[in-house]
C-alpha cells in the first residue's frame, strides 16, 4: 500500500510526502501507521479521524483532515491523504 499526503494552504502543495507499507497486516493498521509516520515526517501532531473524515476515507479512498482534526494549530488549510495502490 501507498499514500501520498500533502499538505494545502490557498489551493497551493506546501509539502507532501509518500508512505509505502507492504506489510501483512490489515488494510486499517496500515493506514494508522502510515498516518503516524507522514505526521512525524512532517511534524505535525496526529489528527483526529472524524466521522466525516472517517466516511470520506471509506468511499473515496481519499480524506481531508483540517485545523478541527488536530489539537496544535497548523499552518495549512488541510491535510490531504490518498491511497495511490494497493496491495
Amino acid at each position: 500500500m501507498r499514500i501520498w499526503f500533502k499538505e494545502w494552504k490557498n489551493n497551493r502543495l506546501l509539502r507532501d510526502t509518500v508512505v509505502e507499507d507492504h506489510s501483512e497486516e490489515t488494510r486499517t493498521h496500515k493506514v494508522l501507521k502510515a498516518v503516524d509516520s507522514a505526521c512525524r515526517e512532517l511534524d505535525l501532531s496526529r489528527p483526529i479521524w472524524l466521522d466525516s473524515t472517517q466516511q470520506d476515507f471509506l468511499r473515496h479512498a481519499r480524506a481531508r483532515f483540517t485545523q478541527d482534526a488536530f489539537i496544535d494549530a497548523v499552518d495549512f488549510d488541510f491535510l490531504e491523504i490518498h491511497v495511490i495502490e494497493e496491495d
